[in-house]
Formats: structure tokens, sequence, C-alpha cells
């Protein structure tokens, strides 16, 4: 499916936003990007007026922050006057997004943050041009972690819910890529998709630790704006309706446990989301 995309360069009023919601345990948000190409079906920020109120489809349109590093500079100084800085980079777009490999936005950011440095950085992605900035990774030491969306190890469940999303192989590979590098890092299975019994074996020694997480967890309303978006069909259509309801996630939850034991932490929705190491 071609679909034209829409890339606009835009000047920002501000690029931090204070933390809220499920990420109040963050001082701040970070996105260098409006928008996201990957234009998951499930995604929470369709439901979010940045969304809602665009006369575009999400997925089909990206508005580049081009003045995001002279604005973090500036930003961060002032932040670290108040108190402790923690950021969550991105909660309402992927900063390694194809448009990424081009503009350097998201890199020019990391490079503005090693200069002022935060308490902690996590950022979270589904792509694998995040190894792309490794070396500027482990210049942040104990103070970064290094999270890849893992939702599925099925790629046919990939393809029905995020067709323009990264395969999961090319995501497992740059993710333990990251993890021999020395970087404190996470697998983020968020949202859980229909997965297999291997899964779990598939994810050991990908990662620091595994963060489980579901539509009803994770998407802010306790489901509601994932129902909006009609998710339930694609699961419908796969002939996997069972795995859409609030207790699918406690079956694979016990699945990671019992691979994993006391080796890798596994941690659940919001918990493996905060700051620090």
């Amino acid at each position: 499916m071609n679909v034209k995309l829409n890339i606009n360069d835009i000047l920002s009023k501000s690029i931090l936003t204070p933390g809220r919601g499920l990420l109040n345990e963050y001082s701040h948000s970070l996105n260098p990007y409006a928008g996201c190409v990957f234009g998951c079906s499930y995604c929470y920020v369709r439901q979010l007026p940045v969304s809602l109120f665009r006369d575009e489809e999400w997925g089909t349109w990206v508005d580049i922050k081009t003045n995001a590093a002279e604005l973090l500079r500036k930003e961060l100084i002032k932040a670290k006057r108040k108190g402790p800085v923690t950021i969550f980079m991105s909660s309402a777009t992927d900063p390694y997004q194809p448009i990424e490999a081009k503009t350097m936005l998201t890199r020019s950011l990391l490079e503005v943050m090693l200069e002022e440095q935060p308490d902690f950085l996590f950022v979270q992605t589904r792509s694998p041009l995040v190894t792309r900035d490794l070396e500027l990774f482990q210049q942040f030491g104990n103070k970064i972690r290094v999270s890849m969306t893992i939702e599925t190890d099925k790629e046919e469940v990939r393809k029905a819910f995020a067709p323009t999303s990264p395969p999961i192989p090319a995501r497992m590979n740059a993710l333990r890529e990251i993890t021999e590098a020395g970087i404190l890092t996470q697998a983020t299975i968020s949202p859980l998709l229909p997965c297999s019994r291997e899964f779990p074996k598939k994810l050991k020694n990908l990662a620091s630790r595994v963060t489980l997480d579901d539509f009803w967890m994770g998407d802010g309303s306790g489901g509601k704006r994932t129902e909006k978006l009609g998710i339930s069909r694609i699961f419908d259509q796969l002939g996997m309706e069972k795995w859409y309801n609030p207790t699918a996630h406690k079956v694979v939850l016990n699945m990671l446990k019992d691979e994993f034991g006391d080796e890798t932490e596994v941690l659940v929705s919001q918990k493996g989301f905060g700051p620090g190491a």
C-alpha cells in the first residue's frame, strides 16, 4: 500500500512537555516530531487531539520540529534549575521513524542532552535505526535506557496490526546489538499482540529487562481509546479473538517468568516505563 506522506518543517513553541498520566514519574516527555509514519492501527495517539483535530489520516503526516535542539538547550537549562530532570523520548511519536535518517533531529537532541545531561533519559522506539546512535548512548552511562517495542514474535500478526512498522526480526537484532554494547535496555511487549509459545525464548538475553503491557493497562483510558479504534475487528479477522481480553497478558507473563527465572527482570505496565536504572 503506497500512501503519499505529507512531511512539513515547523517551528515549535516548546519541546519539553511536563510528565503526566502514565508518564507522571517523569519530569518531562520529549517528542522530536509530531505524527508518525509507522501508523500502527492500535496507537492511542490516534485518539488524542494532535490526531483527532487534523484533517489527515494518522500515519500519513509528520511535522519536523526543526528548532527542537535550540529549544531543548534553553528548556533543559531552565528545568535543571528547578530540580531533577527525567525525560521520556517519545510519548506520541517514534524518535527513530524513517525521516530521522535524513534529518538526524533526534541525534541532535541527544547531543544537546550530553552537554546538559538530564538525570535520566528513557528512549522508546520500534525502529532498528536506533543502533546508529550507539556511541552517544554509551556516553550517558547508567543515565539512559533504550527500549525496543516488540509486541509479538509473529510477522503475520505484526503485518495485520502495523504493516508499515519495522519487521520483528530486525528489531530483535537491533536490541541485541544495543545490549551487547553495554547499554541498559528493555524489550517492551506493548501492546501485547497474539504470539507463540516460543516468544519468551526468543526474547531471552536480548535486553536487560522485559516489560509487558496491554490495551487495558496501557492506553491511558482502561481500554476505551482502543475500543473506539475498532481493534477487536483485526483480532476477529485473524481468528484470534480470545487474545482481545484483559486477562490474556497473565498467560504470557507466566510464560516469561518461567523462561527467565531470576536472570531477567519482568515488569508490568507503568512500572516498566519509569525513570531510573
